[in-house]
């Protein structure tokens, strides 16, 4: 029998996996019909294409998707999330964002990290992979007064899961260097959006050019949230899902 609940399909970020939705799974998963895949080579998704790139990547999430689902992607699963519904709109009811950006790397008139930040990451990878998730857990929680609080179970949620294949961890640092802004500027569904003021990820201030490449978002600023504000600050993150989604907390 067909379910008249809404599909949520969630997409975890760089590094992590779907372990990171546990508390967001334990509020919602009787409200709707909930997917959290992981993304190749992360978590139970073992298999990886080589080269790890953004068509393969894609494709491999889409038929995990089903037809209509409100897809919600936080920080690289952003990224990804937009690419999917751009690609598959039918796939694709409403697209939502959580601290995501559809391009990570800053440029002219447009806010985003340091390319050299990037490059450091990459560097680092390949000398200690546990340690760079590590400091990538502390720097999305920077700033919120609960960031030990948050680095903690953070860490807890991912570490149910197997360990991320190293070559699909590289491999994924890649993609957030790619500019989807003409892909999510063309996009036709409704886009929702949450981002935190003290992100040093995805800076706040990238709300208003977003908003101009897609006049119709809805874009709201938790005000001391940083990267991860459904671990900070869960209330307001659940609420701002509910309202999107259409669902009675």
């Amino acid at each position: 029998m067909m379910s008249d609940k809404p599909t949520l399909v969630l997409l975890h970020g760089w590094g992590m996996n779907q372990g990171v939705w546990r508390s967001v799974v334990s509020q919602f998963e009787h409200k709707v019909q909930l997917l959290t895949p992981d993304l190749p080579g992360f978590g139970l998704h073992q298999q990886y294409p080589a080269p790890y790139q953004l068509d393969a990547i894609v494709e491999l999430l889409a038929v995990q998707i089903p037809d209509n689902s409100y897809l919600c992607g936080w920080s690289l699963g952003g990224l990804l999330a937009t690419a999917i519904a751009k690609r598959f709109p039918h796939k694709v009811r409403q697209l939502g964002l959580v601290a995501a950006s559809p391009c990570f790397v800053a440029c002219a008139q447009w806010p985003g990290m340091a390319e050299q930040v990037l490059q450091q990451f990459a560097q680092a990878l390949s000398n200690n992979l546990t340690q760079t998730i590590e400091r990538f857990l502390a720097i999305q929680a920077m700033g919120s007064s609960s960031a030990r609080e948050d680095i903690k179970m953070l860490r807890q949620a991912i570490m149910a899961y197997p360990a991320a294949q190293p070559e699909a961890v590289v491999g994924a640092l890649q993609l957030l260097k790619l500019d989807l802004r003409a892909e999510f500027s063309a996009l036709t569904q409704p886009v929702s959006g949450i981002f935190g003021r003290l992100d040093a990820l995805v800076p706040a201030d990238v709300v208003k050019p977003l908003q101009l490449l897609n006049r119709n978002a809805q874009l709201t600023v938790v005000e001391h949230a940083s990267h991860a504000p459904f671990i900070s600050h869960p209330g307001a993150f659940n609420l701002w899902l509910s309202d999107w989604v259409g669902v009675k907390l």
